[in-house]
């Protein structure tokens, strides 16, 4: 059975909630799901990913989350290039942070394509002034993702 880690960056636990959420669509289509709510570089390369959905909320003036930053440190650092890498991401941010929205989601991907990774699909960017729970904009996206990119392997 293939592996699918999601990788969560949040503060106040929205993008947590978002991984919880689509944890179950995965399960679904056929991939044995783990979610890394304080995420280390280790366990996006120690052990095989098949697959990685990144739900990352954004902070302050467009920051990482606090329990994402070591992560993101690490990935710059120690550029571990991930070329075998495909992922997806989903960014939540506050429009009315005009310079700074979802910058944290747009950030990591830019790190992570530097790094080789693939993008499989758009990005998705959850807005809060328009989607109060995250997770009716993420479930629809993920379900649309596996889809789009034949992603189902049961």
């Amino acid at each position: 059975m293939p592996k699918l880690k999601i990788f969560v960056g949040t503060m106040y636990g929205g993008a947590l909630d978002v991984a919880e959420q689509v944890q179950p669509l995965f399960e679904d289509a056929g991939y044995a799901v783990e979610i890394h709510d304080q995420p280390t570089l280790d366990d996006l390369v120690d052990s095989p990913t098949d697959l990685a959905l990144f739900c990352v909320s954004t902070t302050g003036s467009g920051d990482i989350p606090g329990n994402l930053v070591p992560f993101v440190r690490d990935l710059e650092a120690r550029s571990p290039g991930l070329n075998e890498l495909r992922y997806g991401l989903i960014a939540l941010g506050d429009s009315s942070y005009v310079d700074s929205y979802c910058g944290a989601g747009r950030a990591l991907d830019e790190t992570l394509q530097g790094q080789g990774a693939t993008r499989l699909g758009e990005r998705l960017e959850i807005d809060a002034m328009e989607t109060f729970m995250a997770d009716d904009a993420a479930v629809p996206w993920v379900e649309e993702w596996i889809a789009s990119q034949q992603l189902k392997v049961a």
